[in-house]
């Protein structure tokens, strides 16, 4: 009986010391003064209703963002996620494994028609290469080929296509501007890492990832108290980009029409062009 009794008391002191060191592991120290907690419970700013009465003018621009523009450097990094900082291309993939986005072929043009699962993009974006491995003996003898699988890496994608209409609402008197579509632009490298182009990855209609993106945090180089997300910045269009499209009759990219300095002054005709309609709506 006093063997049952000891052996019991052991048990439970042992259970007691293990509890409180998984405890003690759990509960990590505070990396902060506060709980940050405000992202958390962030929720996309609503949009204003609009009905097609409302519109009187619309037009549809495509940019693209270049990841490597200092403006943009938010978007691009970290390159390997860090607690709750991830780079924009990490929360997109993360969002679409779990369900939360659904991405669309771009190959189907950017109209959001033919929806893709997150183990075809994981299958068309995933490098895989064999690698022979030779006898010690016979360095000339190749045992065996091991398969090797290579992550999709965030950092492979360095461009980011957005399609947006610009619209005047006469109800409300004011000109405005709301993102459809959001594309990844992937750089394609050979096996010897040399650059080969590059290409779409999917589209993913923006309205949906807002939820996902409002809860996402960005990087603030001016104050860290204040805590911005990707919704956020596309919101307060804190981006730098390039117009490398506009609707027309030919469904002509400018890259189809121009080249060199003559595309980069087209791309800009295009936005004084929004610009001076916007002026022009008005007399002062």
């Amino acid at each position: 009986m006093k063997a049952i009794t000891v052996s019991l008391l052991l048990t439970g002191l042992f259970i007691g010391i293990f509890s409180a060191s998984q405890a003690q592991i759990l509960d990590s120290p505070r990396d902060g003064i506060y709980d940050k907690i405000h992202v958390s419970e962030k929720k996309p700013i609503p949009y204003t209703p609009v009905r097609e009465a409302d519109v009187a003018w619309k037009k549809r621009i495509w940019r693209t963002l270049d990841l490597r523009q200092k403006i943009n450097h938010p978007f691009y990094y970290p390159t390997t996620p860090k607690k709750e900082w991830k780079n924009f291309m990490t929360v997109i993939m993360d969002a679409i494994r779990e369900g939360s986005i659904t991405a669309y072929d771009p190959t189907k043009d950017d109209q959001f028609l033919v929806p893709l699962t997150y183990q075809e993009i994981e299958k068309k974006f995933t490098s895989i290469d064999t690698v022979p491995v030779y006898d010690p003996q016979n360095p000339q003898h190749v045992l065996r080929y091991d398969v090797i699988t290579e992550d999709f890496d965030a950092s492979s994608v360095e461009r980011i296509n957005i399609k947006e209409d610009w619209f005047f609402d006469r109800q409300r008197s004011v000109m405005d501007v709301r993102i459809l579509g959001i594309c990844p632009i992937q750089n394609v490298y050979d096996e010897n890492d040399n650059f080969l182009g590059i290409q779409e990855m999917f589209w993913i209609y923006f309205p949906e990832a807002r939820p996902v993106l409002a809860q996402a945090v960005v990087f603030n180089r001016h104050n860290g108290a204040e805590r911005r997300t990707y919704d956020e910045i596309f919101w307060k269009r804190m981006f730098g980009s390039y117009v490398y499209k506009e609707e027309n009759v030919y469904d002509r990219t400018i890259q189809d029409y121009a080249s060199g300095m003559d595309a980069l002054l087209e791309a800009e005709r295009v936005k004084n062009d929004l610009f001076e309609f916007e002026h022009s709506l008005w007399e002062f």
